[in-house]
């Protein structure tokens, strides 16, 4: 497409699904990350590395940023640290989920990029008790339990900002539960952890119950790629389709696919079951998703083929 795409965060599950689905299109794509870990790119393809410009950098540091982006057509903005980390160092949580986004949208009107996507997450609502749908509203009271709920609710507010007072346009995308090869790190990666281990014939128990809104990491990844590439009026945030089943039902069909028997915990997560993804269909017009089983199929295959 003669574009070339910046994705900070490049060597995590959605960045690394992000830059395999942009080279598929015959995109130019500069991977930026803090890290030189590599083992989910090999792990989506094939063990081979994809064909891209490699950047390590800190999302912090103002300077490495600026750097990157000159040259930019568009930004996939992944960079962060997840539930685990910002609770275990809360000022290195804001720095690199906070500062680091930050970085990234002055980096933007710097080099005239008009337009970035960012992740946020379904982090940024509380639970099912503050809401009095079941399925929540996109623009439903933000009341995040966790830091990092915290710090994507202001990473949202700051691009609505840089909107109002530089007219930068940018969308934001709410991830629930991201499922697929390369998700494994974060709260919610086990239900991937529990398909690595029944394609290799072990059963696995997650630690949870519940219900969450399952999503496969490559239909993600294209959200990301779609929201890149269209300019918005403002900054909106959107939440995405998903399969939302219980944790229970999600390993019932990884068991009936590999024939291993897993197990889960009976608490769920602090977090809201489903939020509303009817403005992300409205604006995207159409929008289709892997089916459950067949998105469990394929990674399974490629846990398996990795052995």
């Amino acid at each position: 497409m003669g574009e070339r795409y910046l994705v900070t965060g490049a060597n995590g599950c959605i960045g690394a699904w992000t830059v395999k689905l942009l080279l598929d299109e015959g995109c130019e794509v500069v991977s930026f990350d803090l890290g030189a870990d590599e083992h989910r790119h090999r792990l989506i393809n094939a063990g081979q590395l994809p064909d891209i410009e490699w950047r390590q950098g800190d999302i912090t540091n103002a300077a490495d940023v600026a750097d990157v982006v000159a040259g930019a057509d568009r930004i996939i903005h992944l960079a962060a640290l997840q539930v685990p980390f910002c609770r275990d160092d809360p000022p290195r949580g804001a720095e690199v989920n906070v500062k680091g986004t930050v970085n990234v949208f002055e980096a933007a009107l710097a080099h005239d990029v008009p337009h970035l996507v960012q992740a946020s997450s379904i982090a940024v609502y509380g639970t099912n008790n503050d809401y009095s749908t079941a399925v929540v509203p996109v623009d439903a009271p933000r009341l995040p339990r966790t830091l990092y709920g915290v710090y994507k609710t202001a990473c949202e507010d700051l691009a609505r900002i840089y909107w109002r007072d530089h007219g930068l346009s940018s969308a934001a995308l709410r991830p629930h539960t991201v499922h697929g090869a390369g998700r494994d790190q974060g709260m919610t990666s086990q239900p991937t952890v529990a398909v690595e281990h029944a394609a290799n014939g072990q059963s696995y128990t997650v630690d949870y119950g519940g219900t969450l809104g399952f999503q496969y990491a490559p239909d993600i990844a294209r959200a990301f790629i779609e929201a890149s590439r269209r300019p918005t009026e403002a900054a909106p945030a959107f939440n995405l389709p998903a399969d939302t089943i219980s944790v229970r039902n999600f390993l019932d069909v990884v068991t009936d696919i590999t024939g291993v028997e897993l197990f889960c915990g009976d608490v769920g997560l602090d977090l809201v079951d489903e939020g509303a993804a009817d403005s992300w269909t409205e604006w995207v017009r159409e929008w289709s998703t892997t089916p459950l089983a067949d998105a469990i199929r394929e990674s399974a295959e490629i846990f398996s083929n990795r052995n």
